[in-house]
């Protein structure tokens, strides 16, 4: 199969469809370890690449479980706190949560964890919704650099980058390229 054609200039490819696919899965594991009654759990979707992630790790655990988990989206985008300095809005999406929170884990689910702001934002909005019983933090990468004191509990690579450094998360499905995750060095001080 030929390798997918980088996003940008001088980007590296970390992680292909099958390694994604793999890692997602080993996810799905950790989580029906963590929770023999998958009834209380709800996947969240930050959009818009961790809805996917959500959903990928959704179908293993159906796979593995034999019943659907229930999922959801959460969106940020007017909980952020460095709205006045991104260059652009993010566009809205509407958020979709069980109507009863109150009993339910929910995981959060993200394509990168970065600084924290954006997992911060997200239980922000959560918290207009309801209070669940508890919510934990799940990603396919972490690059480190964190401004909060915040954690994933279910990481599905470390990926030790600079500050300067630029990771990519693809799917077919939102950028019509093939799945991947691609990482572009930057400049070093």
């Amino acid at each position: 199969m030929p390798q997918p054609t980088p996003p940008a200039p001088g980007a590296s490819l970390l992680l292909d469809a099958a390694a994604i696919d793999r890692i997602l899965r080993r996810i799905a594991h950790e989580i029906v370890e963590a929770h023999p009654d998958l009834g209380s759990v709800v996947l969240v979707g930050i959009p818009s690449r961790g809805v996917q992630v959500s959903r990928r790790i959704a179908t293993h655990l159906q796979a593995i479980e034999g019943r659907a988990v229930e999922t959801g989206i959460i969106d940020v985008s007017m909980h952020r706190d460095d709205l006045r300095l991104r260059p652009r809005l993010t566009p809205v999406e509407p958020s979709h949560l069980p109507g009863e929170l109150d009993d339910k884990t929910l995981i959060l689910v993200d394509d990168v964890l970065f600084s924290g702001r954006t997992c911060r934002a997200a239980m922000d909005a959560i918290a207009s919704f309801g209070r669940p019983a508890r919510i934990q933090y799940a990603v396919l990468i972490d690059r480190g650099h964190r401004e909060l004191p915040i954690r994933a509990d279910y990481v599905g690579k470390n990926i030790p980058t600079a500050m300067g450094d630029r990771v990519y998360v693809r799917f077919e499905a939102v950028d019509r390229m093939p799945d991947s995750v691609w990482v572009r060095r930057g400049e070093q001080p």
